[in-house]
C-alpha cells in the first residue's frame, strides 16, 4: 500500500483571470510544496499547447521559426486541479520532482 505524499498546490489559471483559460490549449506556471519544506515552481504545458507553440513561432520567426520549443517542466493532458494534483501525485512516488521531471542527459561523473 503506497503512502500518499501531502503537498500544497498553488496553480496560476485560479489566481488569475479564472475561468479564462484553455484548459486543452494552454499554459500554465504552479507552485508544489512539500510538508517537508521542499518547494517548486513548474512551467506546465498542455499537450495541444505544443502544437500552438509552433505555429506561433512559425508566424513570428522565434525558435527559427518553430525548428525547435525549450519544452515545459511537464505536460499534462489539461490545465485542471484534478489532472496537476494526480500528476503530481504520480511523480512523488516515482522520486524527487527535480530527479523525475529533469534528469540529466549527460552525467559527467558516470560516463559508462
Amino acid at each position: 500500500m503506497s503512502r500518499q505524499l501531502t503537498f500544497k498546490l498553488w496553480l496560476e489559471f485560479e489566481e488569475v483571470d479564472p475561468g479564462n483559460w484553455d484548459i486543452e490549449n494552454e499554459f500554465c506556471n504552479i507552485h508544489v510544496d512539500l510538508e517537508d519544506g521542499r518547494y517548486y515552481g513548474l512551467n506546465v504545458w498542455t499537450y495541444k499547447f505544443l502544437q500552438t507553440a509552433i505555429d506561433d513561432d512559425k508566424k513570428t520567426g522565434q525558435n527559427l521559426s518553430g525548428l525547435y520549443q525549450k519544452p515545459p517542466d511537464l505536460f499534462v493532458k489539461e490545465l485542471t486541479r484534478e489532472c496537476i494534483e494526480q500528476t503530481i501525485q504520480d511523480l512523488l512516488k516515482i522520486g524527487d520532482l527535480e530527479k523525475v521531471l529533469n534528469p540529466s542527459i549527460y552525467d559527467r561523473g558516470n560516463n559508462k
